[in-house]
């Protein structure tokens, strides 16, 4: 089975992922990389973030940076949710302090054929030489990642980011065989494109369904599911742990747990206790808010002393946040998470 694990290399996460004990919970934050970060805010006065991700030197960097600065226990590749787009023939621009903006959005069985399909070697062959370079020089894992269908179905739909989310539902309910078309293409995509992360050298994957939580059950089972599950069944044979993540999904997670995924994130709004009895001997991440890294130290120091007393020392918890790192977080804050979680193996 590859990347198993990593000699000589911390390989916590990889254990955890998998569900064996470790000394501590492995942690690492989504969205390590970013705005907060003094480094990675000199990089952006220079390069625009599509630029960063479309230069794998430049991308291996700040993918390096938060570990090397915080000592988190694994690295997420710098990319963004919607690179792979471009190679499925899709106009978009990263607007700053918006999002990804669609140009034309899906509106019609035209423009859900028009998707390409997705080759990553030739549509994003920057993105796996970032993690071949990575490869070389890490000392922790790396994880891959991916934006799940439904959460680019939103975007493509909705043309942007959006709060109620309905372009998607009016078409789902309206265009229901065209809405699984254009759920199975990115499926397909996105089953391509982790497979290629997996083979350039990623550890663990990530399937990010940030926004699956505007769905109730009945909607999730009925349009997503099915999709779901044909990715994860696409990923298990690379025999890399992947990990299922969505926000406001507290009322679909024994769902998203059917759906599959080796560990199941949990946002902020989940208790963890509750989480793992629903989900049984799965592993979990998650779930500080990320709004607490504003908070004082020793507010921040009960809530992580809390998350990590409520696991009570079970195997398969990684220690994350229940969302990503915002903006303007103050960076010593972070690194007191850090040095938080690792002093409970002391």
């Amino acid at each position: 089975m590859p990347h198993a694990s990593i000699g000589g290399v911390n390989d916590l996460v990889l254990r955890a992922a998998r569900g064996l004990p470790t000394p501590r919970p492995p942690v690492w934050f989504m969205r390590q990389a970013g705005r907060y970060q003094a480094s990675y805010r000199k990089v952006r006065e220079r390069y625009a973030l599509p630029e960063i991700v479309q230069e794998p030197e430049l991308a291996a960097q700040v993918t390096l940076s938060p570990v090397e600065e915080l000592g988190v226990d694994a690295a997420i590749l710098f990319a963004d949710i919607t690179t792979p787009l471009y190679g499925m023939g899709v106009a978009l621009s990263l607007v700053e302090g918006k999002g990804p903006v669609i140009h034309e959005p899906i509106r019609d069985e035209k423009s859900v054929e028009a998707l390409r399909p997705l080759v990553p070697e030739e549509a994003v062959p920057f993105v796996l030489k970032t993690i071949r370079i990575l490869k070389e020089r890490l000392k922790v894992p790396l994880i891959g990642f991916a934006g799940a269908p439904f959460t680019l179905a939103s975007y493509l739909l909705e043309g942007g980011p959006s709060r109620h989310f309905l372009q998607v539902k009016a078409f789902m309910y309206r265009e229901e065989a065209l809405w699984h078309r254009l759920m199975e293409k990115l499926t397909l995509a996105m089953a391509r494109y982790l497979k290629a992360q997996a083979e350039a050298g990623a550890d663990l994957l990530q399937v990010f369904d940030s926004w699956v939580g505007a769905l109730s059950p009945a909607d999730y089972r009925r349009y997503v599911k099915p999709h779901m599950q044909r990715l994860f069944q696409a990923l298990r044979p690379l025999g890399v742990p992947v990990i299922h993540f969505g926000v406001g999904t507290m009322g679909l997670l024994q769902d998203m747990k059917e759906a599959g995924g080796d560990v199941l994130g949990l946002d902020h709004h989940t208790p963890l206790p509750w989480a793992r009895g629903v989900l049984g001997g799965t592993p979990v991440q998650g779930n500080l808010d990320p709004a607490l890294l504003f908070a004082p130290k020793e507010v921040l120091r009960r809530e992580v002393l809390r998350i990590l007393e409520e696991n009570g020392g079970r195997p398969g918890h990684i220690f994350n946040l229940g969302h990503g790192i915002l903006p303007k977080t103050p960076e010593e804050n972070v690194r007191y998470v850090v040095e938080l979680v690792k002093e409970v193996a002391a």
